[in-house]
């Protein structure tokens, strides 16, 4: 059922009228604190406070700090006054970074040429961009999450949810463009040494935009659940309505029982058997006497169990044929070097050497230990030869490289 428009409309009427009164109950202290950096606290009681807040008129960035004007109400304050220093036409983050830009090098000249008024105005101004800033993108998120909890939230069709995950995630992209403008390298060379600047325009904004970056994780982290819930959701409801389809194509159709049946079919027959898993309760006082004659029933070996004998010490293997193979490996390979020397400037195969001497060794220990000889030699004696292997990608998703054969020669 839809709501009642004129219900609706009441309620929206009311809410206006409301906000309406607070704005003109607490105009003065509105007003001076946008004439200032945060709202004087003295004149408003913890329940106007509290109501000011609820209604997004004032916000307040993080526990230590005061409270401020929301941008939205500073901006409309700056519309009726005509305050051209303090209204945005076009509020994206790009001319934010300009105009702080340009008030950072207006508070570098009033610093320097003794404007001490000049530059604390400055600076208020600075503090107050910032504020807007950050307020901007604290206002987008909250819109987000109020479009997942009502629009997104309630609404029945696949095509409709899928639209609005699509402009949730565009606002998401969007901002996550803007928060990418901001450089941080940038802002600490363009605030150099100054103590109050750096504060402002890098500790505290880095702060403020490190939880807007958490803020947007957590909402795309709602965005998927929701999305795949429904999407759950919207497939046990189709299982649903194609049952009741076929049951009114067949008003005779009456399930089998599976349970009984001899041959069940594959559809059916598609879980793994269980196998029902039984442990001891030693803490059941009642259940003694039953484990005691379960425990006398249990078969006993028909076998007695082998006496173990001692391990006796491990006997080491002559090692004296591996160090032989080894020594003939190397001698052969040496050989193969001193053919190359002897061949002169004439590249030589290991492996066509290998196969022409007609040694036994594999072809892969062969190259290895070409390799590892190479290798092995002075920087000096290694300048004297150019080794070139013959290799290959071993897959186009796979940065190993197999070696084919290696060619030897004199440099």
């Amino acid at each position: 059922m839809s709501a009642d428009p004129h219900a609706l409309e009441s309620r929206l009427v009311s809410t206006g009228v409301e906000r309406l009164a607070l704005l003109g109950k607490h105009a003065e202290a509105l007003m001076a604190g946008y004439a200032r950096e945060e709202v004087p606290l003295e004149g408003l009681s913890t329940t106007a406070l509290n109501r000011l807040l609820a209604a997004r008129i004032l916000w307040r960035p993080d526990e230590q700090s005061g409270v401020k004007l929301a941008p939205k109400v500073r901006e409309l304050i700056a519309e009726m006054l005509a305050d051209e220093t303090r209204r945005h036409v076009n509020a994206d983050v790009a001319e934010t970074l300009e105009l702080l830009r340009s008030l950072v090098q207006s508070y570098r000249e009033a610093r320097d040429a003794g404007e001490y008024w000049r530059q604390e105005q400055q600076l208020l101004r600075l503090r107050q961009e910032v504020d807007d800033l950050n307020g901007r993108f604290a206002d987008a998120i909250d819109s987000l999450w109020r479009r997942l909890n009502s629009d997104f939230g309630f609404v029945s069709r696949l095509g409709d949810k899928i639209r609005e995950n699509e402009r949730a995630q565009k606002q998401i992209e969007r901002l996550l463009d803007g928060l990418s403008l901001i450089d941080f390298d940038e802002l600490i060379d363009l605030v150099g040494s100054d103590g109050a600047l750096r504060k402002l325009l890098v500790s505290g904004l880095q702060q403020q935009l490190t939880q807007h970056f958490t803020s947007l994780r957590e909402v795309q982290r709602r965005l998927v659940e929701l999305m795949a819930r429904f999407r759950q959701q919207q497939a046990r409801s189709r299982l649903v309505a194609g049952m009741a389809g076929f049951l009114r194509e067949h008003p005779g159709f009456v399930p089998g029982n599976y349970a009984m049946r001899g041959e069940v079919p594959g559809l059916v027959n598609r879980a793994a058997p269980l196998h029902a898993a039984g442990a001891l309760a030693l803490d059941h006082d009642a259940d003694a006497r039953a484990l005691t004659e379960l425990l006398h029933r249990l078969p006993r070996p028909a076998h007695r169990p082998e006496p173990v004998t001692a391990a006796g010490a491990a006997v080491l293997q002559d090692d004296t044929l591996v160090a032989a193979r080894q020594q003939a490996l190397k001698e052969d390979v040496e050989r193969f070097y001193l053919r190359v020397v002897d061949l002169g400037g004439e590249p030589q195969s290991a492996l066509a050497h290998l196969e022409a001497a007609g040694h036994d060794w594999s072809p892969e220990i062969w190259l290895f230990q070409v390799i590892a000889e190479y290798q092995g030699l002075p920087r000096s004696e290694q300048c004297a030869f150019r080794l070139r292997q013959q290799e290959s990608q071993a897959g186009p998703y796979n940065q190993l490289y197999l070696i084919h054969d290696v060619v030897l020669q004199l440099a």
